[in-house]
């Protein structure tokens, strides 16, 4: 586990649109541009091997503040020169400016403070009705004829269930950054709960196909 004293001043950015990395969640990702082939072959000579996700606001270059850095825990390559990663969330963090110099791919100074909690044990959401959770998702999903694993769901720790249908649940970037933001996993969930009840509602159809 990395430890607050190991998080660096600086990390590399991989600004992707809906992509959503929380901590201690996994993230997989393929690497096959240049640049962040380039950005993958430097993270790995580090100690820590972080990458920050984050969000760029639509149709700009401008990116958001808040991010989420991930270790590489696990990297494949396949036989046309792609990479298969995955990423373990370490810790959000708040983009302060981005750095120059002659890397293909962007990097920036960041900060950590204010993301303490991202680094110790799993949250918990003694709050969260587990039962009217699984009814909505299970309407969710049909409406969205998707499938899944409900045994495992109703089993999952809050932390991971919670975390799991944040990252994986067809939202536009624009919420997927407000589920990352969220101070707390009983926030999260109740964003994550108005989503869904927008989108059954009628309001999310055109957003979520």
């Amino acid at each position: 586990m990395i430890k607050a004293a190991d998080l660096p001043d600086t990390i590399p950015l991989f600004p992707l649109p809906g992509a959503l990395l929380l901590p201690r969640s996994r993230l997989p990702l393929q690497i096959f541009e240049p640049r962040y082939l380039a950005m993958l072959d430097d993270v790995l000579k580090t100690n820590n091997r972080l990458i920050g996700m984050i969000q760029p606001f639509e149709g700009r270059d401008e990116l958001h503040k808040i991010g989420c850095a991930g270790r590489v825990s696990s990297f494949a390559e396949t036989d046309d020169g792609r990479y298969m990663i995955t990423l373990s969330g370490v810790s959000r963090f708040r983009l302060l400016s981005e750095t120059e110099g002659f890397t293909p791919y962007r990097r920036a100074n960041i900060g950590w403070q204010g993301f303490e909690a991202d680094l110790g044990v799993a949250e918990s959401d003694p709050a969260c009705n587990r039962d009217a959770l699984i009814s909505l998702l299970s309407r969710f999903f049909e409406a969205r004829d998707l499938s899944t694993d409900w045994e495992a769901m109703r089993s999952a720790e809050d932390e991971l269930l919670i975390n799991s249908l944040s990252i994986l649940c067809p939202f536009e970037p624009e919420d997927k950054q407000a589920l990352l933001e969220a101070p707390t996993l009983e926030t999260r969930r109740e964003t994550l709960v108005a989503l869904i009840e927008f989108a059954l509602a009628g309001g999310g159809e055109e957003r979520l196909q």
